[in-house]
């Protein structure tokens, strides 16, 4: 009687367990998992009858060289390039641009006084290749500032520097 009860009393979870098991090790499964990562994907052709536009504040070609030149600076240019110097600029060059942002106080050496003359003094294509690969930005920005971004936020730099 005693072997009956144990068995009873045993015999469900042993059970329970061979049956998770196997389904845990032999039971359905999805065999074969998709992963299609970005530089995989094939993306579709342009809708016939698509026209490209361009933006009026898109990058010339030849973004970064010295000689280049960006759009002329416009109240539209200069509102954008304010809310993306919010973005991405801000938080170690302060609001007013002088290097005293609240992160930018913990870096030794402190982020550049954007409002210096010097900043100005640039090409626009210099401005922007310092802008993105600069000391400290090391080539975190150029991954991480859109191309769109990018010109706005030199003619921000500008008005920053002529208003001292």
């Amino acid at each position: 009687m005693k072997k009956l009860i144990a068995f009873m009393v045993l015999a469900p979870p042993l059970f329970g367990a061979v049956v998770f098991s196997w389904i845990l090790v032999r039971g359905p499964r999805m065999t074969v998992q998709h992963h299609i990562r970005e530089f995989q994907m094939v993306l579709p052709g342009p809708a016939p009858g698509s026209v490209s536009v361009t933006s009026a504040t898109s990058a010339p070609a030849e973004e970064g060289a010295g000689g280049v030149t960006g759009p002329k600076a416009t109240p539209a240019l200069l509102a954008q390039g304010r809310i993306y110097y919010s973005y991405y600029c801000l938080f170690c060059h302060g609001v007013a641009g002088a290097g005293d942002g609240p992160v930018g106080n913990s870096y030794v050496p402190r982020p550049a006084d954007l409002r210096h003359a010097s900043v100005g003094a640039y090409p626009d294509g210099e401005l922007l290749q310092r802008m993105l690969t600069g000391a400290g930005h090391e080539p975190v920005l150029e991954r991480v500032v859109p191309q769109r971004h990018r010109w706005p936020l030199v003619a921000y730099l500008r008005s920053l520097s002529s208003s001292r």
